[in-house]
């Protein structure tokens, strides 16, 4: 029998060897290599019920302890600040402070994109940057601004450890003077694409985010 004989037309041959060294052995899967075992599939995911859910976020929010809060500093956009919001009340923050020409949680469009949240979070609106500053660092909040300034932190250096009241500006403006005076710090979200900046409500929730990711990294473990 002649080399050509031992071999079939898909390139296998007959001792069911294809020449990439993959065996075919008739009883399942391919299998790579001689003597390899066949690789059981992985378990499917599936998506969580809504009990598991609720379960899920109670779990959660037992092995949360720090305090978040937010100032809005001229947000003047009702939807981004409707889904700040939503992300807010999500992550669980106590407190935000609409200041200067920030749009109102009840205007219709606010509403729209809260989708009743704004009902979870409680809000003050009417202050100055500074009085609401102030009150938020009297309540032990340390103010960090959310800016690309001069001497601002990269978002994963900043101190977000503890509890935080995350405070960003106007959607074009940025934090004004006012507030950057005010903050005991402030940090930046890096960028590694062409885009240079975020929409506030994008920042809102990754600030949100990190804050809680910080808390969680240097918890003992999260929830049972």
């Amino acid at each position: 029998m002649t080399a050509a004989d031992d071999t079939v037309r898909d390139g296998t041959v007959r001792d069911g060897t294809v020449p990439d060294g993959t065996v075919r052995d008739g009883t399942g899967p391919d299998r790579t290599g001689p003597g390899s075992p066949p690789q059981a599939p992985a378990a499917a995911a599936r998506a969580l019920r809504p009990v598991d859910v609720k379960r899920l976020n109670r779990a959660w929010r037992r092995a949360t302890g720090a305090r978040l809060a937010l100032l809005l500093d001229s947000v003047s956009q009702p939807f981004n600040v409707g889904s700040i919001f939503r992300t807010a009340a999500a992550l669980g923050a106590e407190q935000i402070w609409l200041c200067g020409d920030s749009a109102s949680p009840e205007h219709p469009s606010a509403r729209k994109t809260a989708l009743g949240t704004e009902r979870l979070v409680n809000w003050d609106r009417g202050l100055t940057v500074a009085e609401a500053a102030a009150q938020a660092t009297a309540s032990g909040l340390a103010v960090v601004a959310i800016e690309l300034a001069s001497g601002a932190l990269p978002l994963h250096e900043a101190p977000l450890g503890g509890d935080v009241c995350l405070a960003l500006g106007h959607e074009d403006r940025g934090c004004s003077a006012a507030l950057l005076a005010a903050a005991s710090a402030v940090a930046y979200i890096p960028q590694t694409g062409r885009v240079g900046s975020l929409n506030v409500a994008a920042a809102a929730a990754i600030a949100l985010a990190e804050a809680r990711r910080r808390e969680w990294a240097t918890a003992p473990g999260g929830p049972a």
